[in-house]
């Protein structure tokens, strides 16, 4: 079989070698200089690809019991198939990385294998169009490529200018809407420029409609335009996808997780720093704990003078913005600024044995078109794999 891989990324270069190892004929094209550029700056530049804490939660679809047929048939797969390309990794936290921690060498050890079983590979060479008339034919602006079978690998538009879905949409195929996630989000209050800069650990809860949906714990990033960091990205496709439906959309911020108890008792822990040195401003008492950027922060949202003392300060109010600072958003950041999107090719399209297109009939579709995406932490990499190993290795 003649099979051609539309992308050089991380689904098309794992489908094109199992492919290739069926004896196919197989021709990856890719529109940028090099394989495997988004792949390189993946983790910045350590590259996450894998998990150990695999689990159907880890992951979004509007199809999830079709998801879970790809996710119970490969997930198993996707270690051996890399230690099988000669890849040394380390597993810090469940969290797996090449063990020399650089997105190089997982890239190369991919290229290396396509090299060696010789599958043809041309570079600045963006897909325009593809027909199908009992065989295919994949237009480029300077060629026209005869194919038996397609593996469409284009990615998503996040950090790309794919053309993959119009493409498909062309074909046949059906989508649920596109919107950035693993984002950053924006805020509508003008005090960001204060806090800009800090990171923080904290637990932050979403509401959708003043209804709590879903709540993360993590490293948060705060930033002149709203805020950023993994717990944001884990639950921007929920904002996004609210955003979309005209829901409002807010965040609540707990900048005290280590104090686990209620209010009250946050405020008498307060009450109780102020008595071991009754001497103390209360900015003196929340930089203990606190980056002074946030207390600032604070204290122009309540406008208070920052050498109040505790007994003078709305103690009530200081506590409610420490563990619950509301921040609502109007926004995420672009699909550039994204790393996946949430939507795409539905996945009641696709046969999830094989993942051949339900629409067109030798047509095989991988990685972020489909409308899968995963929360940060290797995820959405490990979807990219498990999809890309069925539909190379069901192109004999």
């Amino acid at each position: 079989m003649k099979v051609i891989v539309i992308g050089g990324g991380a689904s098309g270069l794992v489908s094109a070698i199992k492919s290739k190892e069926n004896n196919n004929e197989v021709t990856i094209l890719e529109q940028n200089a090099k394989l495997g550029k988004k792949l390189l700056v993946t983790g910045n530049g350590r590259c996450n690809f894998w998990n150990s804490e695999q689990t159907i939660e880890k992951y979004h679809s509007r199809d999830l019991d079709i998801f879970k047929i790809i996710w119970e048939n490969k997930k198993d797969s996707v270690l051996k198939f890399f230690e099988e390309l000669g890849l040394v990794y380390k597993n810090i936290n469940g969290y797996y990385y090449p063990f020399t921690l650089q997105s190089e060498t997982l890239v190369n050890v991919l290229i290396k294998k396509i090299e060696d079983l010789k599958i043809n590979v041309i570079c600045n060479e963006p897909v325009l169009d593809i027909e199908k008339d009992g065989k295919f034919k994949v237009k480029t602006a300077k060629n026209t490529y005869i194919a038996d079978k397609v593996i469409m690998a284009t990615g998503s538009y996040s950090q790309s200018n794919t053309n993959g879905y119009d493409l498909l949409k062309k074909l046949g195929h059906s989508f649920n809407p596109l919107v950035p996630a693993l984002v950053p989000l924006k805020g509508t209050d003008d005090f960001y420029p204060l806090w800009k800069g800090v990171r923080s650990e904290v637990i932050i809860s979403l509401y959708e409609n003043e209804k709590l949906i879903k709540e993360e714990r993590g490293e948060i990033q705060l930033t002149d335009y709203g805020v950023s960091g993994i717990c944001i990205f884990n639950i921007s496709g929920e904002v996004a996808e609210g955003l979309k439906n005209n829901k409002k959309e807010e965040i609540k911020i707990n900048f005290v997780p280590w104090f686990n108890k209620d209010k009250e008792s946050f405020l008498n822990y307060l009450d109780n720093e102020y008595k071991k040195n009754n001497n103390y401003y209360l900015v003196d008492i929340l930089k203990k704990f606190l980056n002074i950027k946030i207390v600032k922060v604070i204290f122009k949202i309540l406008k208070l003078d920052l050498l109040v003392k505790w007994d003078d300060a709305p103690k009530e109010k200081i506590v409610n913005l420490l563990v619950s600072f509301p921040v609502k958003i109007k926004d995420t950041c672009s699909f550039k600024n994204s790393q996946v999107c949430r939507g795409g090719v539905l996945l009641s399209e696709i046969n999830p044995y094989n993942m051949e297109s339900k629409i067109v009939k030798n047509l095989f579709l991988t990685g972020e078109l489909l409308d899968v995406d995963g929360i940060c932490g290797g995820y959405n990499l490990g979807f990219a794999w498990m999809s890309a190993l069925l539909a190379g290795e069901n192109n004999d």
